[in-house]
C-alpha cells in the first residue's frame, strides 16, 4: 500500500470515528428534530387520568354525578386488580371516608408538595432547554426540573418531585423519575392510592393532532368532571399535547399499569393559585396542615 491511499484510508477512518456515536450510544437530536412543547397546557378535568379503554389501568371513582366522576365523592375503585390488598384495603378505607365525611387530606388539599404521578393531571408549562427541562404546574406554582441525557445516580437522594431524567426519542419526550418521597400525605392519585420509596413512573410526551387527541378527550370526559370549563378552549384544532405515563410499585401493585393525560390550550390567563394562603378553607374541616419548617433553611 503506497503512503497516499494509506493516509487517505486513516484519514477516512478518524472522520467516521467523529461522526459516529459510540457503542451503545444514541446520536444527539438536532435542534430542528426536537418537538416544541412551549407555553401553557391546561387540563380541567378532575381527578384527571384518563382511564385506558383496556389493559392495566388507572382507577375509576365508584361514587357518579351524572355519569362522571363525583369529585366530591373519591371513592377508588378497590376492586381494580392492579392493586395488591393490602393497597385495595388503603383505597376502600378512604372511599368510605370521602362517603362519610368531607372527605380525607391529600397532598392537594393540606398544601403539600404533589408529587409524581398525583400532579400529572394539573395543567402545566414546560421549558425547553438542550441540558435540562423545567416543568411549571398550574397549581401551587409546584416547579420540577429535569436533566437530560443523564443517567440517575447509584443512590438517588429522595425528593418530592422524585429524580428525573429525560431523552428524546424522535418525536416523543421520555422522563424517567425514580426516588420520590413518601411524605405524610403522599399518593399516586386522587383515591388515596398509597405509594412506597420503590414508586417508579415513566412519562412519554408527544404532539398530536386534534383527531388523535380527540379519543383520549372522550375517555377524560367519559370519567371525569369538567371543574373548569372555560379554562380550555373547547374550539382550539391545533396541536395537543398527550402524556402516556407508566406506574410501577411492586409494594403497592401487582403489575405495572398506564394511563393518558390529554392537555389542550387554555382560553383564559392563569391566575395564582397558591393553597397555603387560605389554610382554613371553608369552615367545613380542620385547617390545612400546611408545611412548617422545625428550623430555618439559611
Amino acid at each position: 500500500m503506497n503512503v497516499r491511499r494509506r493516509n487517505f484510508l486513516i484519514l477516512v477512518t478518524l472522520v467516521a470515528a467523529a461522526v459516529t456515536p459510540g457503542l451503545g450510544q444514541a446520536a444527539a437530536p438536532s435542534a430542528a428534530s426536537i418537538p416544541d412543547f412551549s407555553g401553557l397546557w391546561a387540563h380541567p378535568w378532575l381527578p384527571g387520568f384518563e382511564p385506558l379503554a383496556s389493559g392495566p389501568t388507572s382507577l375509576r371513582n365508584r361514587s357518579r354525578s351524572n355519569g362522571v366522576s363525583n369529585p366530591l365523592q373519591l371513592v377508588g375503585d378497590y376492586t381494580n386488580p392492579i392493586l395488591k390488598p393490602e393497597a385495595a384495603a388503603v383505597v376502600k378505607k378512604f372511599g368510605e371516608m370521602s362517603i362519610d365525611h368531607y372527605g380525607f387530606h391529600n397532598p392537594r388539599n393540606q398544601c403539600w408538595p404533589n408529587g409524581v404521578p398525583f400532579m400529572l393531571s394539573l395543567g402545566t408549562q414546560m421549558f425547553q432547554q438542550p441540558d435540562k427541562i423545567t416543568m411549571i404546574y398550574q397549581v401551587d406554582h409546584q416547579v420540577r426540573h429535569v436533566r437530560m441525557n443523564a443517567q440517575h445516580p447509584a443512590k438517588v437522594t429522595p425528593s418530592w418531585y422524585g429524580d428525573s431524567v429525560g431523552r428524546y426519542e424522535g418525536d416523543t419526550l421520555v422522563i424517567d423519575t425514580v426516588g420520590i418521597k413518601v411524605g405524610p400525605f403522599a399518593m399516586v392519585d386522587w383515591y388515596g392510592t398509597p405509594q412506597t420509596p420503590a414508586l417508579h413512573v415513566v412519562e412519554r410526551y408527544r404532539l398530536v393532532d386534534y383527531e388523535t387527541a380527540k379519543e383520549g378527550l372522550d375517555r377524560d370526559a367519559k370519567e371525569n368532571f369538567r371543574a373548569q370549563p372555560a379554562n380550555m378552549d373547547a374550539n382550539y384544532r391545533g396541536k395537543y399535547l398527550q402524556l402516556l405515563f407508566t406506574v410501577e410499585d411492586p409494594n403497592v401493585f401487582t403489575t405495572p399499569w398506564s394511563a393518558t393525560v390529554t392537555y389542550g390550550k387554555p382560553a383564559v390567563e392563569w391566575v395564582e393559585a397558591v393553597c397555603a394562603e387560605n389554610p382554613k378553607k371553608y369552615g367545613t374541616e380542620e385547617d390545612a396542615q400546611v408545611p412548617t419548617a422545625n428550623k430555618p433553611d439559611f
